[in-house]
């Protein structure tokens, strides 16, 4: 009996343990979307855009980069992965539908990922 109980409890706490943790593909997609942000702030001139759309981004790129180190990410992995991302975005013109794919993804993605998005906003400046 004692080890059913062991064993009922070893596999609660892992459980636990990876529900705050990012798959492979998670962390692929999320160094995407963060890319797709940083494009979207450093849009090339003449690229027309709402300015609230650069706020959120720049709130989104932040909020990502906390959670990944709250989840136990290292920093240094996180910005490579970053930095291949933003590589691959930037100088791209804006893409609404990809940018709200980001931001859907966030928001399920990470515990009160859209208070967090809105909370930094408000920080911004």
């Amino acid at each position: 009996m004692k080890k059913l109980i062991l064993v009922l409890i070893s596999f609660i706490f892992i459980n636990t343990a990876n529900a705050g943790s990012l798959s492979k593909k998670d962390t692929e997609k999320a160094w995407d979307c963060v890319g797709i942000y940083m494009a979207n702030y450093f849009l090339p001139s003449g690229e027309t855009f709402e300015y609230s759309m650069k706020e959120k981004s720049m709130a989104s790129v932040k909020v990502w980069k906390t959670y990944a180190l709250e989840i136990g990410i290292k920093e240094k992995d996180w910005d490579e992965g970053t930095n291949k991302a933003v590589d691959k975005h930037y100088g791209s013109k804006y893409n609404k539908e990809l940018t709200d794919v980001c931001h859907a993804f966030l928001e399920k993605t990470i515990p009160d990922g859209k208070d967090r998005v809105e909370k930094v906003v408000q920080t911004l400046y």
